[in-house]
Parts: structure tokens; C-alpha cells; sequence
């Protein structure tokens, strides 16, 4: 089982639960000091002696491209794949492939790992890779032309378009995949109190904080709603479907638009250098 963005908050707690269950767990970061500290927390809590760990930093396919090699030189097989690395940014921020950096670290990166990943994927059905959106997505908008919103920038917009793509990449997945075995599913974990807004801009913190301690749930508890996609025999054999709260639920309508996914889709493998 292999866990993006497994240094902290749910990806962390995902990775300690999913270790209980006795599967070896690959925890993926970008911080080789977090990554250690990571390791020895999930080998402890999680009561596991079979935890490594990878570096990549999703901002760079470069370094996306690095990491799948590295797992299909080190791994026959791979039963789970949860896509869960993710930020925001304050200010736009353009990576070194020229991509806007929440889009490209909260989608593009998924989008191009699990496309390296997925002959591995089928060769080790059943298999199931999750995909983890937010609420927000059902505020997210798609515009072909500006997808990096070189005009009208902010925090939200930019977040809730990247987490409204995964949702239509789960879709689009999901029907290339049907009858191999493998599964995909996205999911909302929850409001949950982890560091991800600490890029959010100044004014907005003292509310955050404020919202953590009152309204939003624990990383464990929001974990929880992963592993529950990764391993339950509830939903063996569901895919493209999004979640909220253990259940199903239809998504946005525009993350319910066929012609939306598909197009989505191609420009994706266009800006990650993949044909379509």
C-alpha cells in the first residue's frame, strides 16, 4: 500500500492505520527528515516492521516520474494507492514546468503517477487507488483556457479547481479501468484540523485556528474515511464513485459531466507529456 503525502495530518494517521492491518506501507514526501520521523511513528503506533518510505516532491514530474520508477524497480506488486498529497498557495506560484502549483501538485501529480503506476495496478488485482477530493470541490470551476488562472487568482478558486479535477479524473479512470480489477474511488475526509492551510494568507489564519479547535474533526478521524475505501470489503467492486462520510454521494453536476471529464483528461496528458 503506498500513501502520498504521508508526513502528517491524514496521510500520516492513513498510513499508522493502514500499517495495523499488516500490510507493508510505502510512505511518499518530499521531506527526507519528515519522512524518517514518519517512519518511525507509523512502525510504532501502527505496530509494523514492514514500512518504507520514498521521496518525491509532486510540484515536479520530474521527480513523479523518479518515484514511479523507483517503485516498479522495487515492488511486484501494488494493491493500494492513495492519492493524498496536496497544499494550496496564497500567491500564484508557477512550478518549474510552468503549471500553476496547486493544480499541479493537487492533480497533475496524481493524475501522472497512477497513469506510470497503472500496469502495476492491474498486474496486482484487485487493487484499489483513492483519490482524495474535498467538499470544495462542489465549488470548483474548469476553464480550458486559463486552467492556471493566469487572471483572477485566489486561494479557493485555485483549490477548489484542483479538488473538482479529481473528482472527473476518479470518473475518467474508472471507466479506462473497468474489468481489470481495479478500483477508484474519491473521497471528502472531512473538515479536518491539519497544517495544510498554514500557506493560507495572513488574515485568514486566526479564523482557521479557531475553525480547527471548534468544527473540524481529528486527522485520525478523517484517515478513518480513507482506509475505509482502501481496504473495506463494503466496496470491493465500486469505482468512480465520490464519497462523503463512509457513503456515496453525487458529486457536482459539473463533476458529473462526461464531455467535461474526458476534456479534462486530455489536457491533463498534455500538460504531464503522456498521449491521451
Amino acid at each position: 500500500m503506498m500513501v502520498t503525502g504521508a508526513t502528517g495530518g491524514i496521510g500520516l494517521a492513513a498510513s499508522v492505520q493502514l500499517a495495523r492491518t499488516g500490510a507493508r506501507v510505502v510512505l511518499v514526501g518530499r521531506d527526507p527528515a519528515k519522512l524518517d520521523a514518519a517512519r518511525a511513528d507509523v512502525r510504532e503506533r501502527g505496530s509494523s516492521d514492514t514500512v518504507d518510505t520514498l521521496l518525491c516532491d509532486f510540484a515536479s514530474q520530474a521527480s513523479v516520474r523518479v518515484l514511479a520508477k523507483t517503485v516498479l524497480e522495487r515492488y511486484d506488486q501494488l494493491h493500494v494507492l492513495v492519492n493524498n498529497a496536496g497544499t494550496v498557495y496564497a500567491n500564484r506560484t508557477v512550478t518549474e514546468d510552468g503549471i500553476e502549483a496547486t493544480f499541479a501538485v493537487n492533480h497533475l501529480g496524481a493524475f501522472l503517477l497512477t497513469d506510470l503506476l497503472r500496469d502495476l495496478l492491474v498486474r496486482s488485482a484487485p487493487a484499489r487507488i483513492v483519490n482524495v477530493s474535498s467538499v470544495g470541490h462542489y465549488n470548483g470551476t474548469l476553464d480550458f483556457d486559463d486552467l492556471g488562472y493566469e487572471r483572477g487568482y485566489q486561494i479557493m478558486r485555485a483549490y477548489t479547481r484542483s479538488k473538482l479535477a479529481n473528482v472527473l479524473f476518479t470518473r475518467s479512470l474508472a471507466e479506462r479501468l473497468a474489468g481489470t480489477g481495479v478500483t477508484v474511488n474519491a473521497l471528502h475526509p472531512g473538515a479536518v484540523a491539519t497544517g495544510i492551510w498554514s500557506r493560507a494568507p495572513w488574515f485568514a489564519r486566526p479564523v482557521l485556528a479557531v475553525a480547527k479547535r471548534l468544527f473540524m474533526i481529528s486527522p485520525e478521524e478523517g484517515a478513518q474515511r480513507i482506509v475505509y475505501l482502501a481496504t473495506s470489503p463494503d466496496v470491493a467492486g465500486t469505482t468512480g464513485l465520490y464519497f462523503e462520510d463512509d457513503r456515496p454521494k453525487d458529486p457536482s453536476p459539473l463533476a458529473q459531466d462526461a464531455a467535461t471529464a474526458e476534456r479534462l483528461w486530455t489536457e491533463s496528458a498534455r500538460l504531464v507529456h503522456l498521449p491521451a
